[in-house]
Parts: C-alpha cells; structure tokens; sequence
C-alpha cells in the first residue's frame, strides 16, 4: 500500500505558520515512508474562497519545499459529494431538521440549566412527511443531520458507543458517539460543511493516512462513522497539538507577520520556519536543520506533545542565524548572483558566519567593492606605516597574518590598537568578516586605495 496523505486548507486567506505545521508534518511523513502528498483545496465556501488565495497557498508550499504529487479542487467533485448525499438519505442516515439558530441555541441553554450536555434530542426524527410540508410552508428550509450509530433499535434511547483508533500520533484513542450530536453535514441553504465532502474526497482519492490538528479528534469518531456508512475503510488517523502564541492564543490567518509569504518576503530560510514550525511542541529539541531530508530524518511524530506548542516568534532570528552558517555556497549561489555579489564560493565562505540572512552578503559585498575608508586623526601616521609595511604579490590567506607581523615589527601596537583602525580603513566598520579572509577578495589595489 502507498502511504498517501492530504493538506487541504480553505483558500480564504494566506497561510501562516500554525498552517504550515500540519502541512510539514503530512510531508515529512509522506517523505519517512515514500509515500504521495495531495493538496486539495476545500473551496466549497463560495463566498471566501478565491483564487488568488488558491494560488498564494500553492506558492508558500513551494517555497517551503512541498512538491505536491496530486492537486484537486472540492469545487470540482459536487457530483460525487451529491452521489454520497444521496447514499445516505437513502439509507436513512441523513434525515431533515427545520429547527432556527435561535431555537437550537434555546435547547443548549435548557440542557446546560439542567446540567446536561447540550446533545440535540433528534426531535426531528419525529416528524412526519405532513409536519414537515407544513414547516416547508412556512418557510423553513431543513438543514440535514447524520444519524449517528449510537443506539440499539430506538434512536431516541442511546448507549455508549466507542470509536477506537491507533492515532500514529496520540496512541490509542476513543470516542463516545453517544456523548455527541448528530453532525450537520448539509445547511438549510444547501451547501455541504466541510465533513461530507472531504470523507467523500478522502475515500475517491486513496488518502491513507489524515494527519491533522487534535482539535478534530471529537469529530474524527463521527468521520469514521460516515466512512464506514459510505462502505469505506476508514484512513489511519494522528492528531498533532497546535501552535499558540507564548500566552496560549490561537493563530489567526490575520497575523500578517506570520503569514508564510511575508516570511518568505522577510528574508527567512524556508528551512527555519519549517524547524519552528515543526518541531516546536515535541519532546525533542528544536533543531537548526538545513535541509527537509534531514528534518524527516530527524522529526518523530511519537514525539508531539499533548499540551499546546506555544512558540516564540524571536526564535526564528537564531534558528535562520544558524541555519545560514551551515549552508553550502551551492544552496546559495543563485540568489547571491541575482543580487549582484560576485565573490563566488570565496566570498561566501567569508561571510556566512556574519550574516543574519542570506540577503545581507549583498550588503557586506560592498565592503569589498566601495567601502568608505574611517580614519582617525589619531590613526593617520599608523596607517601610513602599514601601508608600507604591505607584502608584495598576490594577496592569500595567510597576507594578514604576514601584513600584522611586519606592522608589530615598527610598530608598538598590539591587540585592538593594531588591527581596528586597518579594520575601519579597510571596511569603514568596526566589526565584521574576518580580514585574513577577506583581505584576497579586497586585492591589493582596493586596499591601497583605502590606505592612502
């Protein structure tokens, strides 16, 4: 069997971070067990859902480095949803309710006064095809409830009726479907929620494993009941915890500074934001890793907590610090060139220690090709002395060390007053890459230049 898992957002908005996790995880296990990752797009919201939020999603995936094997769109099945609908009317298990807001939140109340969980009494049930034209009448159009399977013969008595399932996340899990409601799977106006049309897609589309946030598990035990009621095999299920902010709040796609592409846009490796956003909330560390096969190799998914991942947001600066430290100047070269920095592996080399971001080595090649020389009045005579003290011929990597002796030779500086005020007239900076390093790609004439 090929392990085949989904990520399917609603596109009404940009992803964020706490978006990005269930997603990363679906992919790193899709990668753990050579297994097919499927984007679906749940747009049954007509409303909301916008393509341009389609395509924003698909880009951020992109970026960090998601290749989805199958993309499908919801809008495109209602033939199959509808097919489904059908099924389940004619089994009897979709049955119409005409009760308003108004009323169902009355009940609610009623029950919670009592001290009763607030379980829709299926009083629906109860009508007859001559009640039910009456209220249709009037103007009440039915929303559609799925009869759970938690009763013996009556369905107005119910009983304990557990749901059991290995979570590849939690372990083992259960659910009461007497403890519930009846799931609306239909609205009054005719659209589907979300829970019909994605069993129907789970089951059209081979998905064997749902990986998702645990604030579904209560309706993972109604999901496997309409699976089953469809004649389907229920797909393996794992429930992860979610990321919250430090104090516990929820993400929110309103979170702009979050948001996957202002990230992107930010300057962020791809690779930091999927270690935060992955790692975060397991009993494990939260590692600099560079590349996705390594996260893979790295991420357990026994390791998710239960408690809530709550992240800081700062931890991306060390994490994208670290990250940048350790890449290769191939990861990188593209980028470099269409920034315009030219120093190749060389330079790269040089700098990446110093660098916060990938962008800044833009920044720092400007030390090398127009730095502005700083010299003090008091360093003057200092710098004309080093200037003569320069070596001859081509400048390597052992230049400075040499060019320092020969200083120290006429010289009675030492420590910081020997090397920052060449380091000022070399780089206009008082801190930065290391000169032994960076002395080649300068050259002897640039250098000259600056010590004059």
């Amino acid at each position: 069997m090929t392990v085949r898992v989904r990520f399917a957002p609603s596109p009404t908005g940009n992803i964020h971070i706490g978006n990005a996790r269930p997603a990363l995880i679906n992919w790193l296990f899709a990668l753990q067990n050579n297994g097919e990752f499927v984007l679906r797009f749940d747009d049954t919201d007509k409303e909301r859902s916008k393509q341009e939020y389609a395509d924003g999603i698909a880009r951020d995936l992109n970026w960090l480095g998601i290749k989805p094997h199958i993309v499908e769109k919801q809008s495109d099945r209602a033939e199959q949803h509808e097919a489904a609908t059908q099924k389940l009317k004619a089994a009897g298990l979709l049955y119409p309710c005409y009760e308003t807001p108004d009323q169902l939140d009355r009940q609610r109340k009623r029950l919670a006064a009592r001290g009763k969980p607030p379980i829709y009494d299926r009083s629906a049930l109860k009508l007859d095809d001559e009640q039910r034209k009456e209220l249709e009448a009037e103007g009440l159009k039915p929303h559609w409830r799925f009869l759970l399977p938690n009763y013996q013969g009556d369905p107005f008595t119910t009983q304990r009726t557990e749901v059991k399932w290995n979570d590849v996340i939690r372990g083992e899990q259960t659910v009461d479907l007497a403890s519930m409601s009846d799931p609306v799977l239909i609205r009054a106006d005719g659209s589907w929620l979300y829970t019909l049309p994605s069993v129907v897609d789970d089951i059209d589309l081979g998905i064997t494993h749902i990986i998702r946030g645990d604030d579904h598990v209560t309706n993972t035990g109604a999901q496997i009941a309409i699976f089953e009621a469809l004649g389907a095999k229920p797909p393996v299920f794992g429930h992860h915890n979610l990321l919250t902010t430090e104090s516990g709040e929820g993400l929110s796609k309103r979170l702009g500074s979050l948001s996957i592409h202002t990230l992107a846009e930010d300057g962020y490796e791809p690779m930091a934001v999927a270690c935060l956003a992955v790692l975060t909330g397991t009993s494990g560390p939260v590692e600099a890793l560079a590349q996705m096969d390594a996260l893979a190799k790295t991420f357990d998914p026994t390791s998710v907590t239960k408690s809530s991942a709550k992240f800081d947001p700062s931890e991306l600066d060390s994490l994208n610090r670290r990250i940048v430290h350790q890449l290769d100047y191939d990861m990188v070269s593209e980028r470099l060139v269409s920034a315009g920095v030219n120093g190749g592996e060389t330079y790269w080399n040089a700098v990446r220690g110093n660098l916060e971001k990938v962008r800044d080595a833009a920044g720092l090649w400007e030390i090398v090709e127009n730095a502005q020389a700083i010299v003090d009045d008091e360093d003057r005579e200092f710098i004309t002395t080093a200037r003569e003290c320069l070596p001859e011929g081509e400048f390597t990597l052992e230049t400075w060390s040499e060019w320092l002796s020969k200083i120290k030779q006429v010289s009675d500086r030492k420590g910081k007053g020997l090397f920052m005020p060449l380091r000022k007239a070399l780089t206009g900076m008082e801190h930065g890459p290391e000169l032994d390093k960076m002395l080649p790609l300068i050259g002897r004439e640039r250098t000259l230049d600056r010590l004059s």
